[in-house]
């Protein structure tokens, strides 16, 4: 009960304020009258139609990155062997910037190298019918086997002869053809073991091995090679983020060089304004690091597809920017300040002067120390000021708002404040 009640009396203690506030809003407004009445014009603050530049922008931030440029990061977990460059330090093309310790790579190549030679070894026995030894005795035994033939060829044409005379009975004669038939197995199978003694699954499965320790021991020379960093461009070494002796993981930046007198900015524009962007135009930087210089680029690229950025949806637009000073410096951030249309000595209105009513643009002139609502058409414009194409001549006079507050109507006396 006592909560309603103090409820009530803050509603009457507000409503009993309420009142007090109203009379001295209606007050204000009698005196206005009052005085406008008595002066016969309403006092209003105005301005002049004038000819300037008129600008059209947008306004976003953007990160910079080299035009062209090198880095190498580390192809293996190690340390850092020694330095040869220093961070802003100029270089060339090929010069050697830092060295890795590259013994761990060296017994790895090594011994890629060793399973290299062995597959081949393996391969080239696959080949010739087996090892060295091998062959050469299946050769050793082939020569026997095919002067057995020979001498079984010649025994059975001589029982087959003594057989016509009577000399030699039917089993001589089936003697001699098995021992002809056995030595031309053997002599078959000799052979077969010189020319084609492993099958095709072998040969294949020696070919991927020998093909598989070239690729690992390929490996090994690059990471081998990459222990020795040597810039690929001519340029400036803008980030050295490693110390001689200091540990590197697999994949940690060691070094970037490139050349700084031209940079990209890469700008993030919000989706409603993407229509207006077009390449070659103006893009002013700024940079919060040098608060009293710009720098100027024009657009190289603009969006082709709307991502999402944090809260935003937004496309990447790119930019190309003279720095020849070297001054501006990769991956930092700016503001960017892109000028898509700019229109020279055209008339112009203060933004507070143009009114709206039913989708029509107008202004009040003043003309005879009275209002006149000038319908007017608009083009460009910005914070302050926009572009009027008709409706309105140069140096006419237009209202921007009464001192007190009334609200401008077409007609009425005026006078413009001092």
């Amino acid at each position: 009960m006592a909560l309603q009640t103090q409820e009530a009396e803050a509603l009457k203690t507000r409503s009993s304020l309420r009142v007090p506030i109203l009379i001295v809003v209606a007050v204000v407004v009698v005196i206005g009258l009052i005085s406008t009445m008595r002066h016969g014009a309403l006092l209003i603050r105005a301005s002049k139609v004038e000819r300037q530049t008129m600008s059209a922008t947008i306004s976003t931030n953007g990160k910079l990155e080299p035009v062209a440029g090198f880095e190498a990061h580390a192809p293996a977990a190690t340390s850092v062997k020694k330095l040869f460059v220093k961070e802003g330090q100029t270089v060339k093309a090929g010069q050697l910037l830092l060295q890795l310790d590259d013994a761990p790579a060296r017994a790895e190549a090594a011994r890629a190298l060793a399973q290299v030679r062995a597959a081949q070894a393996d391969l080239n026995a696959i080949k010739s019918g087996g090892t060295r030894e091998e062959v050469i005795t299946n050769r050793a035994e082939l020569t026997r086997a095919q002067s057995e033939l020979q001498a079984a060829q010649r025994n059975a044409e001589a029982v087959r002869k003594l057989q016509q005379t009577g000399a030699a009975s039917p089993a001589e004669v089936q003697d001699a053809d098995a021992r002809l038939k056995n030595a031309q197995n053997q002599v078959n199978l000799l052979e077969q073991k010189t020319t084609n003694r492993f099958s095709t699954p072998e040969h294949e499965r020696a070919q991927a091995a020998l093909e598989q320790a070239q690729a690992a021991y390929s490996a090994a020379q690059d990471m081998l090679a990459k222990s020795n960093v040597r810039s690929t461009v001519s340029g400036t070494v803008y980030a050295l983020p490693v110390r001689q002796g200091a540990f590197v993981n697999p994949g940690d930046l060691l070094v970037q060089v490139a050349d700084l007198s031209k940079l990209i900015v890469r700008a993030f524009v919000d989706e409603p304004d993407i229509g207006r962007l077009a390449q070659g135009q103006r893009v002013r930087i700024t940079w919060d690091a040098l608060p009293s210089r710009t720098w100027g680029g024009t657009v190289t690229q603009i969006p082709s597809s709307v991502t999402v950025r944090g809260s935003r949806n937004v496309g990447e637009v790119t930019s190309e920017v003279a720095n020849e000073d070297h001054k501006l410096l990769p991956n930092t951030n700016v503001s960017v300040v892109i000028t898509t249309a700019r229109h020279d000595n055209v008339l112009s209105v203060a933004r507070e002067a143009v009114h709206q009513d039913d989708g029509k643009r107008f202004v009040y002139q003043v003309v005879d120390g009275h209002l006149k609502r000038k319908d007017v058409e608009t083009s460009l414009s910005n914070l302050t000021f926009i572009e009027v194409t008709s409706g309105v001549p140069e140096g006419a006079t237009v209202a921007l708002g009464s001192v007190n507050g009334m609200a401008l109507q077409d007609g009425m006396a005026v006078k413009t404040e001092e």
